[in-house]
């Protein structure tokens, strides 16, 4: 499909522009916090959902936010007069971003979503019309080269990005340049790349409305546009990962052969990461007959590299294609059209043997290690957004662990990692519970089983005493040889470091 359909974007070289209309948003509180306000939070919440009409009963005023927030969120032409009040609308119409309809009215040219950053920032997304309302399937655009807005899968790359201020950053596929702009918070150099030359436009946009500093972008697929021998601290990519029978959208679909995209990025970006650099990816990956997917997955990782694996949900291919197709507006074309597409995504997947399709995170971090670390877990559990710092703590946790033995660990110190609880489970008058369990109330949120010994452990590890000092109170107090239980405890301690409740004094 070719993009006839998508409108002409705004001049990206029009910085006196840009900042005119970026105080004039400012001005009338188009904000995150002042859409809010403004719209309260069950009409804000359904634009996520792709339902317009609570916003739209909720701007039927005229106020500066309503007149925004119908021009550029809702894509509705508004009166010229009524308009010109708040934004510079004769520049805006020469610089692009607005359009003429009719004798009275103007009409946005792209979306404008506000958006709050890690700080507090406010920031601007800009990407096609109607993408940043419930992405493009919510409007049926399904043109070749559309450019997305923020949705969910992007907020989730941005929030388990680890954040640590660096030299050099990198986005594969920026797309609207969320997180490009993320980036530029924290990063001396930007760069963005994007096999679709609109996207990169788009990101320009984005960057210069939003107050950051341009980013270097450059056109290609992955790693064509990075010269030989660049390297970065930080790379990010939510790729277009759908394994589909074709690249008919490139906002999602790779190009290659099954979860083959998925699987050349994380390969090829060791070689890009420099020592002790981060590379967080969102990526789906083909659960094959007869193939266990944590061993597909641990393949993929570069050499010199660690890697956490998390699995955040399973669809079988059904299921999987019919979120796809939906995606795209399909099932409200033509029905023989709808059922030939998903019988090719059908015979697709029976070819290669696909069963299901599993979709996560793969975080990989650039190490000297002789024997580097590869975590592959599945977590379909609630988590705490932002994850940034969780990743980091993961991956300082591993060089701990990997650089103290079991005797070492018996004479180190811990501390009981914050607002970890206790749950003890059992009948009701039991003098003993039947388990016990530890839990999280942040970041992963994970619960682990322990016996009486490491549930007494944890708690009593304020970091005064030695690990094996611990375990010989404990030995005394239960009666039992403490000998033997500083031999078979290491391995508990050592798991509860590994999952996050127990922390290195």
């Amino acid at each position: 499909m070719s993009n006839a359909s998508l409108s002409p974007l705004p001049f990206a070289d029009r910085p006196d522009l840009t900042a005119r209309l970026r105080d004039a948003l400012l001005g009338a509180s188009f904000t995150a916090d002042g859409l809010l306000e403004l719209l309260g939070a069950p009409a804000y919440a359904a634009l996520s959902r792709s339902e317009t009409v609570p916003a739209l009963r909720a701007t039927r005023g005229d106020t500066p936010l309503e007149l925004l927030v119908r021009l550029f969120l809702l894509q509705q032409p508004v009166l010229h007069a009524r308009v010109a009040d708040v934004l510079p609308v004769d520049a805006c119409l020469d610089g692009g971003w607005l359009v003429g309809v009719g004798n009275d009215e103007v009409a946005a040219t792209v979306d404008v979503r506000p958006y709050s950053g890690p700080g507090g920032e406010d920031w601007f997304i800009v990407s096609d019309l109607g993408c940043a309302v419930g992405g493009a399937g919510g409007i049926g655009n399904r043109a070749e080269g559309v450019v997305l807005g923020v949705g969910g899968a992007s907020m989730t790359l941005a929030g388990l990005t680890v954040r640590t201020p660096v030299s050099a950053a990198l986005d594969l596929g920026t797309g609207s340049g969320i997180q490009a702009l993320h980036a530029a918070v924290h990063n001396t150099r930007v760069t963005a790349t994007d096999v679709n030359p609109r996207a990169l436009h788009i990101t320009s946009l984005t960057l210069a409305l939003s107050g950051a500093r341009p980013a270097d972008l450059r056109e290609g697929s992955l790693y064509e546009p990075i010269d030989d021998g660049e390297t970065y601290d930080l790379i990010v990519s939510n790729p277009p990962f759908v394994i589909s029978p074709g690249a008919r959208l490139t906002y999602r679909d790779g190009g290659m052969g099954g979860d083959d995209l998925c699987r050349s990025l994380v390969q090829q970006t060791g070689e890009r990461l420099n020592e002790g650099g981060f590379a967080h990816f969102l990526a789906n990956w083909q659960h094959v007959e007869g193939e266990d997917w944590t061993d597909r997955l641990r393949s993929w990782v570069p050499r010199g590299c660690d890697a956490w694996i998390v699995q955040r949900e399973v669809q079988d291919v059904t299921q999987y294609a019919e979120l796809w197709l939906r995606d795209a507006g399909d099932h409200r074309g033509d029905t023989a059209e709808y059922q030939a597409r998903y019988d090719a995504w059908l015979d697709e997947f029976e070819a290669r043997k696909v069963r299901a399709v599993g979709f996560g995170w793969i975080t990989l971090r650039r190490t000297g290690a002789a024997e580097p670390s590869i975590t592959a877990e599945e977590w379909p559990h609630p988590i705490e957004q932002p994850l940034g710092e969780t990743v980091r703590a993961h991956f300082d946790r591993v060089d701990y662990l990997r650089a103290h033995d079991d005797a070492a660990l018996l004479e180190a110190h811990f501390l009981l990692a914050p607002e970890v609880v206790q749950e003890q489970v059992g009948l009701p008058g039991a003098e003993d519970p039947e388990h016990v369990v530890l839990r999280q109330n942040r970041g992963m949120r994970r619960a682990t089983r322990v016996d009486t010994v490491g549930a007494g452990f944890a708690g009593v590890c304020d970091g005064s005493m030695s690990a094996g000092r611990i375990l010989d109170a404990i030995a005394q107090l239960v009666g039992e040889d403490p000998v033997a239980l500083r031999d078979r405890t290491p391995a508990q301690i050592r798991l509860l470091v590994e999952q996050g409740f127990l922390e290195p004094a």
